[in-house]
């Protein structure tokens, strides 16, 4: 972003610095889904197995666009996104749950739980930009309608596990 609009979202009144920081703590957190995703569609085992791993691939490839648009849109405020995997557990909101329990219902529990965490996360950005940055604003606002999303195709995939199981 050029030095006019940075001064101007400093005009309204938007501290970039802590905004750029909030941008990155999010970059961490999409890293972090985007590995929990992937690696939990390689081990997961049990009924529905195959539904549940489709479902998380597909996931894993939503954060690693949200990192983009994380990446690109820190770049433009005139910040680094972060740099190492090192950082990523230092500086994320919602931390990584190692799926060590790979059965399907764990993996989609552990799943939903960081899901739940990012919507409060991109909830508190939206109302730090908004009527400040609407660019900002707008892709935050994408990223957020995916995570809702996410939180809900992994909600309806473990309640038909729960369904099977009970017949």
């Amino acid at each position: 972003m050029g030095t006019k609009g940075v001064e101007i979202l400093e005009n309204l009144g938007l501290d970039i610095a802590d905004l750029i920081e909030s941008l990155n703590k999010a970059l961490a957190d999409e890293w972090l889904a985007y590995y929990q995703y992937w690696v939990g569609s390689k081990i997961v085992k049990g009924p529905m197995r195959e539904a549940a791993a489709a479902e998380l691939i597909e996931h894993a490839t939503d954060e690693l666009r949200h990192a983009d648009m994380l990446s690109n849109r820190i770049m433009q405020l005139g910040g680094t996104p972060v740099l190492s995997p090192e950082e990523w557990m230092k500086k994320g909101n919602c931390g990584y749950e190692s799926p060590e329990d790979p059965f399907v219902k764990r993996i989609l529990e552990q799943n939903i739980k960081g899901e739940q965490c990012a919507i409060q996360v991109y909830n508190s950005i939206l109302a730090k930009v908004k009527d400040k940055d609407p660019v900002t604003y707008e892709i935050i606002l994408q990223i957020l309608t995916d995570e809702i999303e996410h939180e809900d195709d992994l909600q309806s995939v473990l309640e038909d596990i729960e369904l099977i199981q009970k017949q």
